[in-house]
């Protein structure tokens, strides 16, 4: 069989289980034309998108949460002209994928149900269960290398907290150099890969994983605490909305980037900053550095206090830590 059909059928099978009711074997089996047999084949391949599925003798089948499915007329109707938008079911890594995409087609975004080889900072893995994040990157082309770039996931880091924080969940802050987090749990991570282009021009990709229905099961391989935006929120917005609304943020902050840098955000981090002040540990590789974060330079290095000497820091390969 071939794989866009497998995965077509899939998605057909996801979507009737979408609303998170019990559905009967038998009505699903008939929906989808296919016998009693074949359907538990299907459910059973819907584990390899992380998809936490219940079953229960006499009520059938269901999803342990509702989950809404990306619309990409939805999201290209509200953003207009400013970004081509693109969805798929299943993909790599969106980042891998805009990185390799062609700059002709910049400002573009492409946002992904479940991905296979998600990438955290330094080569972690992300987990990407299907539906139960936003998963998305956005490539950008500046005609030249913009100031202060290494200050720019900093800068996403503020737009997309302060996004989420008009919406009701006020408790959220940032984490140098790419994490938002809220009640010192992690919501989201932001990835920024560039590249430099001919001409003396630079491409950018930013890439969001926000937690939204991440279950305990399928989050069995994080190894930090974590949240999901809505039990941060009174009502949250619908899936397809709050893409869009961080896209346009997203998408204001990369134009105006090139003439003003990193300063307009620098007061707004160390407002939201969750780290400022407080005793961390910095560690380099096998090395550690325990001091007091001092927040942020004008670039976006991080300053720590330790033994009377001030370190600045830059992200690279430096993981950061709050002591309790």
């Amino acid at each position: 069989m071939a794989q866009s059909l497998s995965e077509s059928e899939l998605l057909a099978l996801v979507d009737r289980l979408a609303d998170g009711a019990w559905h009967s074997g038998e009505q699903l089996a008939g929906a989808c034309g296919i016998t009693r047999a074949a359907l538990a084949k299907r459910i059973e391949r819907l584990k390899d998108w992380q998809l936490a599925v219940e079953a229960r003798h006499g009520l059938g089948y269901r999803l342990a949460a509702p989950i809404e499915r990306l619309d990409a007329a939805q999201l290209q109707a509200a953003l207009g002209e400013r970004l081509r938008v693109r969805t798929v079911a299943v993909t790599d890594s969106t980042n891998s994928q805009l990185l390799a995409a062609p700059a002709a087609d910049d400002p573009q975004v492409l946002l992904a149900e479940f991905q296979t080889a998600g990438r955290g900072r330094r080569g972690r893995d992300w987990v990407t269960p299907f539906a139960a994040q936003l998963a998305l990157s956005v490539a950008w082309s500046f005609e030249a290398m913009p100031p202060q770039l290494t200050a720019l996931p900093l800068a996403a880091g503020v737009v997309c907290a302060q996004r989420l924080r008009a919406l009701g969940a006020t408790g959220v802050q940032v984490k140098w150099p790419n994490d938002l987090v809220a009640e010192g749990r992690k919501l989201a991570g932001i990835l920024i890969e560039h590249r430099g282009e001919g001409g003396g021009g630079c491409r950018v990709v930013v890439g969001l994983g926000l937690n939204l229905g991440l279950q305990p099961r399928q989050a069995a391989a994080v190894t930090q605490p974590w949240v999901n935006l809505p039990a941060l929120l009174d009502a949250p917005p619908s899936r397809n909305a709050l893409a869009a609304d961080l896209l346009q943020a997203l998408a204001a902050l990369l134009s105006d980037y090139p003439r003003r840098g990193f300063a307009p955000y620098e007061r707004d981090w160390a407002e939201l900053d969750a780290t400022r002040e407080r005793a961390v540990t910095v560690q380099f590789g096998d090395r550690a550095l325990e001091g007091i974060a001092r927040g942020i330079d004008a670039d976006g290095a991080l300053l720590v206090d330790a033994a009377g000497t001030r370190h600045r820091l830059h992200s690279g390969e430096v993981s950061l830590k709050v002591r309790s």
